[in-house]
């Protein structure tokens, strides 16, 4: 802060200093945002992607499948085109085909324009139900 305070009859007089209030505020809120992004949990889902130097993508093979789709717009969840109102709905209905026929291949089409969150919900979902041989659909 610089002030002159002069006096009639008397020199003036004059302070000259420097306010550091405002660099100190700017101090504490760099701070506090360092502090805030600091302790982020990372989410992450592990998937095996092949290794090979030859490996390429295939066809879909014409054996019996279960496809799931994943669409742009809500509900995001089909199961065979059959849209679903709510993710435990599309999950009760998955877990009973299934059942029904454990040994059916299981298929995730997901448009390239829908979020990413409803697919990482089925790829849990995959997880959960210990299905590791996936196929994901992809345009060549």
């Amino acid at each position: 802060m610089i002030s002159a305070d002069g006096q009639a009859g008397a020199s003036a007089q004059v302070n000259v200093g420097i306010d550091l209030t405002p660099l100190i505020d700017i101090i504490f809120i760099v701070l506090v945002f360092l502090l805030l992004t600091a302790n982020t949990q990372l989410l992450t889902l592990p998937v095996d992607v092949p290794t090979e130097k030859d490996s390429s993508l295939t066809a879909l093979s014409q054996d019996e499948h279960i496809s799931i789709n994943i669409l742009t717009d809500a509900p995001h969840w089909a199961l065979d085109a059959k849209q679903f109102d709510n993710f435990d709905q599309f999950e009760a209905a998955f877990i009973q085909v299934l059942d029904s026929s454990p040994n059916i291949n299981v298929v995730v089409a997901a448009d390239k324009n829908a979020p990413v969150q409803p697919l990482m919900t089925v790829l849990a979902l995959l997880q959960r139900q210990q299905i590791t041989n996936t196929q994901i659909l992809m345009e060549p």
